[in-house]
């Protein structure tokens, strides 16, 4: 069951055992750190006993009586002490850095594993920088919630229960006078505590709304943007707007919690007088000591600080746990496309396609997004599927066979090239490829036989031999260059100032737009797969440029499966098969010819296109 995406929802809810049960099973490769931690605080809270009596031996025993080596032996201990603390406090820090640090590491593996196996669906409805605030932000805070508040929390505790027992053992009377004052921690601490945490939460949701205009704008596409609509006043004032709420929330978050604790800090003080005077007037009276009345003194102090620290400690765990929920609604979004118990693999593909009544609608955003990773946060998420995108579509394509994919925009021709990797599952009907449904196969296997250059091909911030190798990591230098001759790129690549160690940009964009696609059909070659999808792949290529990548195309995909996707429908008359769709349907197919002949759509596409195309 996925967890509640309404930020609404989580505000209300309280930490229950089976999130804190899943929090520690997350943890399992720590447990034996964890334990030594506390085992470490427990024991950094029994030695802060010793200072204040070892001072009351000081005061009441040695220097009355002058015995000098017992005045030096207590002198050492609290030296002794004060070493031995500072080393447990090293061996804390340790084993802190370590379980925290690992769980980073833990959490953002599982969640960028998981992610980068979602569906399609799911980065287009999804904000990026959401996204990687809960990489961050939400990571960092469910590792303070392992590390820093628990380890808080029992030293406090640990703390605040010997320092009680060791006063009463001294004086109770003073014990239960420095206890009254508990009240006035607990009451404001609830009301304060709950503003706290709704501040937190809506620091963090706008965070990552400033991560995701960050991500947009400043990557090359959305810098690009921005400058040819000159938007940059409008930008900063919209950015501005965020960060000035982040900026007071900020600030209200500060002074919410600096009045809670100087208003805390005062009471400790009035505390510790109040035990003075009431303990002061026990000395005058010769009913306690001096030393007790010091040594008291100082647990006073040391009791009133936990005791601020616990007031908050819900405030604190729920905070952290915020984190943990915003973490686990990411890693438990159900993956709308995996792989089937039993999948097998694609095992030498030969590359016959069939489409066997298939219809499709695109999923409900409910089925494939979360509400509280999308621009409107609040917003419940559609729970219906679209309107059929393709309706009964049956279509069979022989290995090694040009099929050509034309149609009006809106057609249905991307949306059915995308069901053949399964990038979307069909709603009806059946995909096979060699006749297994591609819902029976490994997605891995079937992406394998796979290759697809599309109208807007993505290159890494790499270099050009990195971007090539994503097709073939172990593909040596030759083959790449053997590759780029083939999609008439290498020449290109040679003159670059590092040649094939050239970085390419962001998104490609130190390429121009046909050097882009040639470098993307060269990658496709490396790939060497039984099956190939050209969405518009020759659409940034000019007259000259365009040719010759046609004639490496007819020599690369000779004896694989193509389908090619193409509104300059002169690219694609010697088709084995021209599919023609129309609002989902296959409305004509055949040969260029043939459809011409018929007058039909295709005759209308081809005459109005090919007459605005220069020759």
């Amino acid at each position: 069951m996925m967890m509640s995406s309404d930020p609404r929802a989580i505000a209300g809810a309280r930490v229950g055992k089976g999130l804190v049960k899943r929090v520690w099973s997350f943890a399992r490769p720590y447990r034996a750190a964890t334990v030594w931690f506390l085992v470490i605080i427990v024991a950094e809270a029994m030695l802060g006993l010793a200072p204040p009596l070892l001072i009351k031996r000081i005061i009441d025993v040695a220097i009355p009586a002058g015995r000098t080596g017992l005045l030096t032996a207590l002198a050492m201990l609290m030296i002794a002490a004060a070493f031995l603390g500072a080393a447990l406090s090293l061996v804390e820090r340790w084993l802190s850095s370590r379980i925290g640090e690992g769980l980073i590491y833990d959490l953002r593996a599982a969640l960028f594993d998981h992610v980068q196996r979602m569906p399609i669906a799911f980065f287009t409805r999804t904000q990026t920088g959401a996204l990687i605030s809960r990489m961050n932000n939400d990571v960092i805070g469910a590792q303070r919630a392992v590390t820093q508040t628990l380890g808080s929390v029992v030293s406090n505790v640990v703390v605040l229960a010997t320092t009680l027992v060791a006063m009463g053992l001294l004086e109770w009377r003073l014990t239960l006078l420095s206890l009254v004052l508990l009240p006035v921690f607990v009451i404001p601490a609830k009301r304060v505590g709950r503003r706290l945490q709704d501040i937190t939460r809506e620091s963090f949701d706008l965070n990552a709304s400033m991560n995701t205009t960050m991500t947009e704008r400043f990557n090359v596409s959305g810098a690009l943007l921005v400058k040819l609509f000159g938007r940059h006043d409008d930008e900063r004032r919209q950015f501005t707007q965020r960060a000035g709420r982040v900026r007071d929330i900020g600030v209200r978050s500060a002074m919410y919690g600096r009045t809670f604790f100087t208003s805390l800090t005062l009471v400790g003080a009035v505390g510790t007088a109040v035990i003075y005077l009431v303990g002061g007037r026990l000395v005058l009276s010769d009913t306690i000591s001096v030393g007790t009345l010091i040594a008291l003194g100082a647990f006073v102090a040391q009791i009133y600080q936990p005791l601020t620290q616990l007031t908050n400690a819900r405030v604190d765990l729920m905070t952290a746990f915020v984190s943990f929920d915003r973490v686990f609604e990411v890693l438990d979004a159900p993956n709308a496309i995996p792989d089937r118990p039993g999948a097998v693999d694609l095992v030498a593909p030969a590359g016959r396609i069939e489409l066997d009544s298939v219809w499709f609608r695109y999923p409900a955003g409910a089925d494939v997004s979360l509400a509280s990773l999308e621009t409107d946060t609040e917003a419940a998420l559609p729970d219906e599927p679209s309107v059929p995108v393709l309706r009964g579509i049956d279509l069979t394509i022989e290995p090694g066979q040009l099929v050509a994919l034309v149609g009006p925009s809106g057609a249905g021709k991307t949306t059915l090239s995308m069901l053949v990797p399964r990038l979307y599952d069909v709603t009806e009907g059946a995909l096979r490829v060699d006749g297994h449904d591609v819902r029976d196969l490994t997605q891995d296997s079937l992406r394998a036989a796979i290759g697809v250059v599309s109208q807007d091909p993505h290159l890494f911030h790499e270099t050009v031999a990195e971007n090539l190798r994503y097709a073939r990591p172990d593909a040596s230098l030759a083959e790449l260059e053997a590759a780029c001759r083939s999609a008439r790129i290498h020449d290109v690549i040679a003159a670059l100032p590092e040649g094939y160690d050239t970085v390419v940009g962001e998104r490609g964009y130190r390429l121009s737009g046909g050097e882009k696609q040639r470098l993307a059909i060269a990658r496709m070659l490396l790939k060497d797969p039984a099956i190939v999808i050209l969405d518009e792949a020759t659409s940034h290529l000019d007259s000259e440029n365009e040719i010759q990548v046609q004639h490496a195309l007819a020599e690369a995909l000779a004896g694989r499966t193509s389908i090619v996707i193409a509104h300059r429908l002169s690219t694609i008359t010697a088709a084995d098969q021209i599919v023609v769709l129309e609002e989902g349907r296959i409305v004509e197919r055949g040969h260029h010819d043939d459809l011409l002949d018929a007058a039909g759509l295709y005759a209308d596409l081809y005459h109005t296109l090919v007459r605005a195309q220069p020759v």
